[in-house]
């Protein structure tokens, strides 16, 4: 009878014994898994602003700490700056307005459900837009985001010709979408002497200086140019240009895929 007691606590101590060293391999893992860096997912972050609003400045400094810190767990954050137009009338023209940039934010006026555009405006993934100096939904909206997987998307091949640049994209080919392209470059500094920002020097990032539309099938390996003859600053030659393309739905406007690259001139 002792024999057995004796049998049935060694047992018992080796199924413990066992148990132990499998939730040690478990924590082991999961401490490993903990250290190794999490995958981001790239997330297109577009902010609608204007050297002539005085509201923009906030904005344009949290996309730059977005950009520079990617403080969004999960994210990729791939940021553009675009400069509208609806401002330079208002005593100061800001240099990096474009009117393809108007007509892209007019085209969100309509896809959100908007009484009219406004700045600054941030626009997630082409899905969710808010104010965009609000850093508690710029979280928010991109971690929710980072949340929704996207096809993948890569950039090949690119290099500069004077003020153009040569590339091929692969990924998605699907009816219904479209791949856009842009070149942007990061304006260091603009003093602005008019308007409602008069005697400041402001400060961007990713300014977009030329945006393209490819169609939807684009993305399968061709050779696509993109030029911005006369837009690129000539003091600033020997700043790299960031190459972004993404692929949005065409109905619904959201972003389905989208890469980044930096391209020295």
């Amino acid at each position: 009878m002792l024999c057995l007691e004796i049998a049935v606590r060694v047992h018992l101590i080796r199924v413990l014994f066992a148990a132990l060293l499998f939730n040690l391999a478990i924590s082991a893992v999961k401490a490993q898994e903990a250290a190794m860096p999490q995958e981001r997912q790239p997330i297109l972050v577009e902010l609608f602003t204007s050297e002539g609003c005085s509201d923009c400045p906030p904005a344009d400094a949290l996309l730059a700490r977005l950009d520079a810190t990617q403080f969004v767990p999960g994210a990729q954050a791939i940021v553009l700056s675009e400069h509208v137009t609806y401002w330079d009338h208002d005593g100061w023209r800001d240099p990096f307005s474009l009117e393809e940039l108007t007509v892209r934010q007019e085209k969100y006026v309509e896809h959100f459900g908007l009484n009219s555009s406004y700045t600054p405006q941030m626009v997630v993934d082409g899905a969710t837009q808010f104010v965009g100096s609000n850093a508690q939904a710029l979280s928010r909206v991109v971690a929710s985001a980072a949340e929704k997987p996207k096809k993948p998307l890569k950039i090949e091949g690119a290099e500069w010709n004077k003020d153009s640049v040569q590339f091929s994209v692969r990924g998605p080919a699907t009816t219904g979408t479209e791949l856009i392209a842009v070149l942007a470059e990061n304006a260091t500094h603009s003093e602005v002497s008019r308007g409602e920002n008069a005697g400041r020097t402001l400060h961007h990032v990713a300014v977009v200086r030329a945006m393209k539309a490819f169609g939807s099938n684009a993305a399968d390996g061709q050779q696509l140019k993109l030029s911005a003859t006369g837009m690129l600053r000539a003091d600033d030659a020997r700043e790299p240009i960031r190459l972004v393309v993404f692929v949005v739905d065409r109905k619904y406007g959201g972003v389905l895929s989208v890469a980044e690259q930096t391209i020295s001139r």
